[in-house]
């Protein structure tokens, strides 16, 4: 199900009828966290690519790496939300720095040969169509992550830490399977994606 879309400088606040709201500080826990996250991607990269990038010890390294960053998703979600440090900073940033940590991991693993490079295609082409997407958007709303796209998250970062690892052959097929179910997320929640924010153009135009 659909996330309700946020209120712009063009649409009614849901508390407009109670009074002014202070606004969260840009400044806050959960977007330090999430700027973290951003800055956790070129070191995730330097130690995914020591020596041939196939290093057991390296590859364990980069995963640990890799889940610390995805772990600050998942933390300063929930405390911008508990604590009210929400911002239209964070609601931006925020899948920025998915995105960016996401991708750099699948352009790394097709560089070294161990994820087709179709799947990056796909996957990148979906995230960047959808970042264009926001920021044509923002003048009218900030459209938040959905549930959706928070599952779709969720299932690339295990999708990936599988590919990332070195596990025996015999996972090979449990990898591809949640890869496999990572790119249909990734492309469904994309269409949903854009239906919203057909919706938002439509709502501020009546």
């Amino acid at each position: 199900m659909s996330e309700p879309l946020a209120p712009g400088p063009n649409l009614p606040h849901s508390n407009s009828s109670t009074g002014n709201v202070e606004p969260a500080p840009i400044v806050n826990i959960a977007n330090i966290l999430t700027m973290l996250r951003i800055a956790l991607v070129p070191v995730f990269l330097a130690v995914l690519f020591v020596g041939d990038g196939h290093d057991s010890g390296w590859r364990i390294a980069a995963t640990v790496v890799f889940a610390v960053a995805a772990i600050t998703d998942r933390i300063d979600g929930q405390l911008a939300r508990k604590y009210g440090l929400v911002t239209d900073f964070g609601k931006i940033a925020d899948p920025i720095a998915d995105k960016a940590l996401i991708g750099a991991a699948l352009v790394g693993l097709s560089i070294l040969g161990d994820l087709p490079w179709w799947v990056t295609v796909v996957i990148a082409a979906r995230e960047v169509g959808i970042t264009l997407v926001r920021f044509a958007v923002i003048r009218h709303g900030v459209i938040p992550a959905g549930r959706g796209g928070k599952v779709k998250t969720l299932v690339q970062s295990f999708a990936i830490g599988m590919y990332l690892l070195p596990l025996p052959d015999e996972m090979r097929g449990v990898s591809i399977a949640l890869m496999g179910l990572a790119v249909f997320l990734t492309v469904y929640t994309g269409l949903d994606y854009v239906v919203q924010a057909i919706r938002l153009r439509r709502r501020v135009k009546s």
